[in-house]
């Protein structure tokens, strides 16, 4: 009798064990932090489908023009995303991208450096700011917050005083007839896939200007980049120890240093990756467009991490998604243009980004406690 009772015990304390509950389909949607930028995402859809299906927006051009769109801001969200799940925030994204870009364009075009050598000097450069910011913050103590601030001031004026010194000019123009012929250059300023869309027009599912060459000649290797980045970065989160590390930094630094982790390596790392991942977009740009701009990146620091936020990561730190991030950038690349093709009045656009952060932490801010309360 006494063992049945013992068994009887053993098996209502399993059932008791939230380790093994059965967890509904419906919760676990909920966990998961992308669900609110894949749900917008949908619904930005289906609404600029009703508004503007029959402008061209969604033709291949259309759908190449905000892609292209997407990709810029979903680069450097990926970056501000790893960053927040660890915990902290970087503010100098947008002059990381004014910076980087004159330092390809200056090497480039008035000191005859190759363009090859121009991008890596960039990348050392941008890799060695985000180590110096991340050392400072854990040093410190500091808020990330105040300490990248400051360095979104320095960069960008560093960005124009050292334009109008080596060039006299804020634009550096030129970098694109300088970078043919570059392998280097090519890896962010080409485009893939042309022999595709060309055989495409050949057989007619895709159309041609009347010289036989295809309204779309390859996909541009910002959305390459963009794709590449959101999948090595999505793996380390999910899958690999550093990944880890991580989530257990932004969650709790002091419990996950107790515990072996290097914590203030993981910030000084997720740091130099926000500025790889600027750098990545700085180059795309100046090779896109063939020049260099002092105020290229204005408030994309802000615009970055409204994505992230809506792509379900959270303020405090420990918690996010990359694939989340990146619609959080699709739902802003598909609502700015389809603004423009729709017809609507451009100036609601940041209306529009109010809006969605709003309803963003509120959202997240829901779900974590419906979760919170379910896990209980």
């Amino acid at each position: 009798m006494s063992v049945n009772h013992a068994q009887q015990s053993d098996a209502e304390a399993t059932n008791a064990d939230e380790r093994v509950r059965e967890v509904s389909i419906l919760n676990r949607l909920l966990s998961r932090p992308e669900l609110g930028s894949v749900s917008g995402a949908v619904l930005v859809f289906l609404f600029f489908i009703i508004v503007a299906g029959d402008s061209g927006m969604f033709s291949p051009d259309g759908v190449l023009n905000w892609s292209m769109v997407s990709a810029q801001l979903g680069i450097i969200a990926i970056g501000a995303c790893v960053l927040m799940i660890a915990g902290e925030f970087d503010l100098s994204i947008g002059s990381m991208i004014g910076f980087a870009g004159m330092m390809i364009a200056i090497p480039t075009m008035y000191w005859d450096w190759p363009v090859w050598t121009s991008i890596i000097f960039a990348f050392a450069l941008a890799l060695s700011i985000g180590f110096t910011i991340g050392t400072i913050v854990v040093r410190t103590g500091l808020p990330s917050f105040i300490v990248s601030l400051a360095f979104l001031f320095i960069l960008r004026g560093l960005t124009i005083a050292l334009a109008i010194m080596f060039t006299n000019r804020t634009i550096v123009g030129g970098v694109r007839g300088a970078a043919e012929g570059d392998l280097l250059a090519a890896a962010f300023g080409g485009e893939i896939g042309g022999w595709l869309f060309q055989w495409l027009a050949d057989v007619g599912w895709l159309q041609s200007f009347p010289d036989g060459t295809p309204i779309i000649t390859g996909i541009p290797m910002i959305i390459i980049w963009w794709f590449l980045l959101a999948t090595i970065a999505s793996w380390v989160l999910l899958r690999t120890k550093y990944g880890n590390w991580i989530f257990a930094t932004g969650g709790d630094a002091k419990a996950a240093k107790n515990v072996g982790v290097p914590t203030n390596k993981v910030k000084i790392g997720a740091f130099m990756f926000t500025a790889f991942c600027a750098t990545v977009l700085a180059a795309c740009q100046v090779l896109e467009f063939g020049s260099a701009a002092a105020d290229r990146g204005l408030l994309k620091e802000f615009e970055a991490i409204i994505a992230v936020v809506i792509g379900g990561a959270l303020l405090t730190g420990g918690y996010g998604s990359v694939i989340g991030a990146c619609f959080g950038a699709l739902i802003f690349g598909v609502v700015q243009m389809g603004i423009y093709f729709s017809g609507i009045d451009s100036d609601w656009f940041r209306v529009f980004l109010g809006g969605m952060l709003l309803l963003a932490v509120m959202f997240n801010n829901a779900i974590r406690r419906r979760v919170t309360g379910a896990a209980q």
